[in-house]
C-alpha cells in the first residue's frame, strides 16, 4: 500500500521505521518542528531525519492546513498512519485515503485517550498498559479498534520502564494492523464510550507533590516522573527538591501532611494523606532526592534532623 505517515518524537520514529522495513511504500511523511516543551524534548528521535535518510519527502507542520490537503491528494495514498501527532487531523485529511487513517495510541483505549497516557495510568495504579491501533474518526482517539496489545505494570515499574516496553510494541502492531486492513478485513471492535477517559498534556505543575495525597498515590507519582521526565518535586525551607526514589513506609504515622517525621530503614518518612491526623496512614519514605543544581543525596543525608515540613510552594 501507498502510505503517508503523520508522526513525531520516538513514537513516530518507531512507526516510520516499521513502515520502511515493511513491504509498503512510504510516499510522504508529515511531522512537527522540534519543541522546547519539557516533555516533548524527551524521547525525541527525529522523524524528519529518518525520512531524509531514506529519501522520503517530508513536510513539517504545527497543524494541518489547506496546502497539506493538496500535497496529500497529489501523492494519492491508500492509507494514512498516525502516531503521536499532536494536533487535530480534520475529516478532509483522515478520510482522504482509500482505507482511511490508522492511528496508533499508547494506551488501552477507550481509557486514557489524549496525552501522556503511560504517566497518568501509572499514577492511577492501573494493572496494565499497552498500545492500540484504531481507525481514526472525528472524536479524539475514539475510532474502532483494529488491534490492541497489553503489558502488565509491575510494583516497581517506572514510566521509563513502561515507555521502553510499550514502544517496542509499535512496530509489530503497525505491521500487523496494516496486514489486516490490506487483507480486506473491516470488522473492527467498536469502543465502549461509557468507559472512555481523556487526559491533558503534562506540565511541570503536574509534578508538584501534594502531601494530602495518600502515600501510595505519591509513590506512584514518583515512579511516573522517573528520569528523564521532570521529577516529582516539593519545597524544603524555600528550596525546591526533586524526589528521585521513594516507597511507602512500613509503619503507620499520624500528624500533619508534609511533616518530616522519622527515619525508617534507609529513608526518611514524610507524613502523607488528608486524614493522616487519624494515625492509620502510611507515610512516604523518601530514599533519594536531588537539588536544582543536579546534586543527588540520600534522604538520610539531606534531612540531617527531623521536624519541619515539606510544602507545595516555597
Amino acid at each position: 500500500m501507498r502510505v503517508v505517515m503523520f508522526g513525531y518524537q520516538t513514537w513516530g520514529h518507531r512507526t516510520l521505521r516499521a513502515l520502511l522495513d515493511s513491504a509498503h511504500e512510504v510516499v510522504l511523511v508529515v511531522t512537527h518542528p522540534p519543541s522546547d516543551h519539557a516533555y516533548e524534548k524527551i524521547w525525541s528521535d527525529s522523524v524528519a531525519d529518518l525520512a531524509a535518510a531514506h529519501g522520503v519527502p517530508t513536510l513539517v507542520r504545527n497543524r494541518p492546513d489547506d496546502s497539506l490537503v493538496d500535497e496529500l491528494r497529489a501523492v494519492d495514498p491508500d492509507i494514512l498512519v498516525a502516531n503521536n501527532w499532536r494536533t487535530w487531523i480534520p475529516p478532509e485529511i483522515f478520510t482522504l485515503p482509500r482505507f482511511g487513517t490508522l492511528n496508533v495510541h499508547d494506551s488501552l483505549l477507550p481509557a486514557y485517550a489524549g496525552f501522556s497516557p503511560l504517566i497518568w495510568a501509572l499514577i492511577n495504579g492501573e494493572p496494565e498498559v499497552g498500545v492500540t491501533a484504531h481507525m481514526m474518526d472525528e472524536d479524539l482517539d475514539a475510532g474502532d479498534i483494529v488491534l490492541q496489545r497489553a503489558i502488565p505494570v509491575g510494583p516497581t515499574d517506572t514510566a521509563t520502564d513502561l515507555f521502553h516496553r510499550t514502544v517496542d510494541l509499535i512496530g509489530p502492531i503497525v505491521t500487523d494492523a496494516l496486514g489486516l486492513i490490506e487483507s480486506g478485513q473491516r470488522h473492527w471492535t467498536r469502543q465502549d464510550r461509557s468507559k472512555a477517559s481523556f487526559f491533558h498534556k503534562r506540565s511541570i505543575e503536574d509534578s508538584r507533590i501534594d502531601w494530602t495525597w495518600p502515600a501510595e498515590d505519591l509513590e506512584r507519582l514518583v515512579r511516573a516522573q522517573s528520569d528523564p521526565y521532570p521529577n516529582a518535586f516539593t519545597y524544603h525551607r524555600g528550596r525546591r527538591i526533586r524526589v528521585v526514589s521513594a516507597t511507602v513506609s512500613e509503619r503507620r504515622y499520624g500528624g500533619t501532611p508534609g511533616r518530616i517525621f522519622i527515619r525508617e530503614g534507609d529513608g526518611v518518612v514524610i507524613v502523607a494523606g488528608a486524614d493522616a491526623r487519624r494515625g492509620d496512614r502510611r507515610g512516604l519514605l523518601l530514599r533519594t532526592v536531588r537539588t536544582d543544581d543536579g546534586t543527588e543525596y540520600a534522604a538520610t543525608e539531606y534531612f540531617t534532623t527531623m521536624g519541619g515540613y515539606l510544602q507545595s510552594t516555597p
